[in-house]
């Protein structure tokens, strides 16, 4: 079983930053790919960015481009997510999630290629 718990959610205002958190209490870290979900209220869960195992290929949604960054820490067993340049459109609950995968370079967009989620932290966005 894994477990994962985010942090750094906040309220900030437009064009600030914050850096989302995400721990895993799994010594097999590394056998896992990670992604960045988020959902606002009345909406689905849409994958915001998505990193393989072994850390390369990210990928990003279109709407966050060139202001998320998202990137893993091996040793931490942590996932990070960057977020600049905040938009209100961005607020929403940021979960972190967790997938079993063969190959290093796998990276799943989709909620459903996931095996386990954190509880989500509140990002809220004001402008």
């Amino acid at each position: 079983q894994v477990q994962l718990v985010e942090s750094g959610g906040g309220l900030v205002q437009a064009g600030g930053s914050l850096r989302l958190s995400c721990a895993a209490s799994v010594r097999t870290f590394r056998v896992y790919a990670m992604g960045w979900f988020r959902q606002a209220p009345g909406e689905e869960r849409d994958v915001v960015a998505a990193i393989s195992r072994s850390g390369s290929s990210p990928y990003y949604a279109d709407s966050v481009t060139g202001r998320f960054t998202i990137s893993r820490d091996a040793a931490k067993n942590t996932v990070y997510l960057q977020m600049n340049s905040l938009k209100p459109e961005d607020t929403a609950v940021y979960y972190c999630a967790a997938a079993i995968t063969q190959g290093d370079t796998y990276v799943y967009t989709g909620r459903y290629e996931y095996d386990y989620w954190g509880q989500g932290t509140q990002v809220t966005v004001s402008s």
